[in-house]
């Protein structure tokens, strides 16, 4: 088996507010979308917004508000002055700040904020994981 991962999809209580949201933060809906889902291409993966209810019904799962759902989305950077900008842009397309961008442990930088959802999304430059011309972000270690 080929390690991938396709599409991750969010499941949004206000699709219109969701779209508006990451349009405005720099994200073009592909022609794929729907009045029901959004999707949007970013590299060789795919982000969808879906209806929180539809999603938990599509899944076969209750749903219920769960707090902090324990998993996190991240937009890796190619420099300091890049994550300042891609989080600035967040902020100012509607997001909630949640932890400002700073010098981090392991030798990078980051931040987190939330979408309209609360889904969280982590800001990061790590100088460890470089990032090619297309925005690839290559592991050590990986050869692609």
């Amino acid at each position: 088996m080929q390690p991938r991962l396709s599409l991750v999809t969010l499941g949004v209580a206000d699709l219109a507010k969701s779209r508006t949201f990451y349009e405005s933060w720099g994200w073009k809906a592909s022609s794929a979308s729907q009045p029901s889902v959004a999707f949007y291409q970013a590299n060789g993966l795919a982000l969808a917004l879906f209806g929180r209810a539809d999603l938990a019904k599509d899944a076969g799962v209750e749903d219920k508000p769960t707090g902090f759902a324990a998993i996190t989305l991240a937009y890796n950077t190619r420099s300091k002055s890049e994550a300042d900008d891609v989080y600035a842009r967040a902020i100012a397309a509607g997001a909630r700040p949640v932890k400002p961008l700073q010098d981090v442990f392991w030798g990078g930088y980051s931040g987190y904020f939330a979408d309209p959802d609360g889904h969280l999304w982590e800001v990061a430059w790590n100088p460890s994981f470089p990032i090619d011309e297309q925005g690839h972000l290559f592991l050590p270690d990986s050869s692609t």
